[in-house]
């Protein structure tokens, strides 16, 4: 997106609808997304997710969730990311999120360099927006959040996999403990090449 049409969106008083994801790239899980849409001026001082710590994420999560117009959480499971592969799932995901929103916003702006197709409303994609816009850092911090409070569910269901620490992400602790004790089902995405691997060498 051109920062012209950046400036002009905001100029004319759009209201935003931020949208970023979680989850891309990990072995485990489900893929999140977040929708969120902000006030025009509001309290929150929003950085991109992955530079807060976890107690400051949760402290603006709940923040964002009492100061925002709308927002929404959208999420699609291991088994859609291995039926869909990993780019169609996030941007069910995102659906998912988005159509939760009813009439609170103008235009979507998305992390990254796609947006997910048959929208309701105009999309425009912004690399690195969550370092930009703060309603795209907003659904940056839910999702985040939100996933790993899933992955935190997932250590008290099956505490010798680690996933509190690698939160699903394939660390060298987590390939081997894959190795070790093997795949879940339902758990693990099938379709990503170190479980896939691993399937196929146990047969």
């Amino acid at each position: 997106m051109s920062q012209q049409l950046e400036l002009f969106e905001l100029s004319t008083g759009a209201r935003v609808l931020g949208v970023d994801e979680v989850g891309r790239g990990p072995l485990a899980g489900n893929v999140v997304a977040a929708a969120v849409c902000l006030p025009a001026t509001h309290p929150l001082c929003l950085r991109d997710s992955k530079k807060l710590s976890g107690r400051q994420r949760a402290q603006l999560a709940q923040a964002i969730q009492q100061t925002a117009l709308a927002w929404a959480i959208g999420e699609a499971t291991p088994e859609e990311i291995d039926r869909l592969n990993i780019l169609q799932a996030t941007f069910l995901a995102m659906h998912r999120a988005i159509e939760q929103i009813s009439g609170a916003y103008d235009v979507i702006w998305v992390d990254g360099s796609r947006c997910p197709p048959d929208l309701p409303r105009p999309c425009r994609a912004m690399v690195k927006g969550d370092d930009r816009v703060d309603a795209i850092q907003a659904a940056s911090i839910l999702a985040k959040v939100h996933r790993d409070a899933q992955m935190m569910a997932l250590h008290e269901m099956y505490p010798d996999y680690g996933f509190d620490r690698h939160k699903g992400y394939p660390t060298p602790a987590h390939l081997a403990k894959l190795e070790q004790l093997g795949v879940i089902e339902g758990v693990y995405r099938f379709s990503f090449a170190p479980v896939r691997r691993l399937v196929q060498a146990r047969g």
